[in-house]
């Protein structure tokens, strides 16, 4: 049986940097087996089918593949559609009533323990707001991401030491969430 998974690439085409078209990835995908395979804007995202019921074994043969194939590394995390539907699902914020850019998604590649975070003094930071879920920290910026002091400083290397993470805007994770008809 196929699962219909999504793929998120961390920090490619961004300011010139890590040039990877869509049209490559999307063969990419394809000579790696996949069916159905599709991206959505220039920032990374893919869904595909694959017979495969291990979403790591899936990101570790796609960063192979682009390393190989473009020559640099890239941090890919490969979830299905169901995960995807269930963050969206368990969002603590209420999503239909904000915009897109007001709510993200960073995705984890594993567990993050909320001791991680207990070090944020989340007042400071008001009316901006985070929450943790399954392997996904929600982030609420009512002003956008690009002007949240929160979510750079959730961004701090040292507080993400041993995990990747890859964030995406709201209206991009319902996106792939529809696109895998999850």
């Amino acid at each position: 049986m196929t699962t219909m998974y999504a793929a998120l690439l961390r920090g490619i085409n961004v300011g010139g940097n890590k040039k990877v078209p869509m049209a490559e990835l999307r063969a990419l995908l394809t000579e790696l087996g996949h069916g159905s395979v599709r991206t959505y804007l220039n920032s990374g995202n893919a869904v595909f089918s694959s017979d495969s019921h291990d979403p790591d074994a899936l990101a570790a043969d796609l960063e192979r593949a682009i390393e190989k194939h473009f020559g640099f590394r890239v941090v890919c995390m490969v979830r299905t559609g169901a995960y995807l539907k269930a963050v969206v699902d368990a969002c603590p914020f209420p999503a239909d009533e904000l915009e897109g850019k007001q709510l993200h998604a960073t995705f984890f590649s594993g567990p993050a323990d909320p001791e991680r975070f207990a070090g944020i003094d989340t007042k400071a930071f008001l009316p901006d707001a985070f929450r943790l879920g399954d392997r996904v920290l929600y982030l609420y910026a009512p002003d956008g991401i690009g002007r949240s002091k929160l979510a750079e400083a959730l961004a701090k290397p040292a507080l993400l030491k041993g995990i990747e993470a890859t964030a995406r805007n709201w209206n991009t994770v319902k996106a792939l969430v529809e696109m895998t008809g999850a």
